[in-house]
């Protein structure tokens, strides 16, 4: 397997272009109004054509031997970037409460003080997912290491990366 999978271009909208005025000396203030003024002008179309028009650079070869058995082979891949995601993530998924212990449910967090405020496990819960991804992959990776005992723990790990797969972003 050969992967080459290049940056994602650098997107340059209104208010990008309006943060460039402060390195010049205008004020944060001032480059917000005048980024809300580039969005409502046909500057902001031709932003987002230029940026349909740029694409980011992947090759990906699979050689035979790689779907050999493709679980492992995704397991290599998968598992240095659910432990990256989890160190430097800025964010976190929204987790079903089953998906938890009852200890990081949000009917176990503390009162909220408003109501649109996260409860106080939501980013407890996310962690826990994150980890209990990377243990799964972790395992999985150990030859002749999954006892019975932990297949079903296993199994679960799995089964949350395919559920949050679409929150696996920073």
């Amino acid at each position: 397997m050969k992967v080459f999978i290049g940056k994602y271009p650098r997107w340059w909208g209104p208010y990008q272009i309006a943060d460039l005025l402060q390195k010049v000396g205008l004020s944060e203030d001032r480059c917000d109004k005048f980024g809300d003024w580039i969005a409502a002008t046909k500057i902001s179309n031709l932003c987002n054509w230029i940026e349909s028009k740029r694409k980011r650079k992947i090759q990906v070869r699979i050689d035979k031997y790689d779907t050999w058995s493709m679980d492992v082979t995704l397991s290599y891949i998968i598992l240095p970037m659910l432990k990256q995601l989890k160190e430097t993530t800025h964010s976190a998924a929204d987790v079903d409460d089953k998906d938890v212990p009852k200890k990081l449910r949000s009917t176990s967090a503390p009162e909220k003080e408003n109501e649109w405020d996260l409860d106080g496990n939501y980013f407890a819960r996310w962690d826990w997912v994150l980890d209990e991804m990377i243990w799964a992959f972790s395992l999985h990776l150990e030859e002749d290491s999954w006892p019975e005992k932990h297949d079903k723990r296993m199994r679960n790990g799995f089964r949350l990366f395919g559920k949050y797969y679409q929150n696996l972003w920073d």
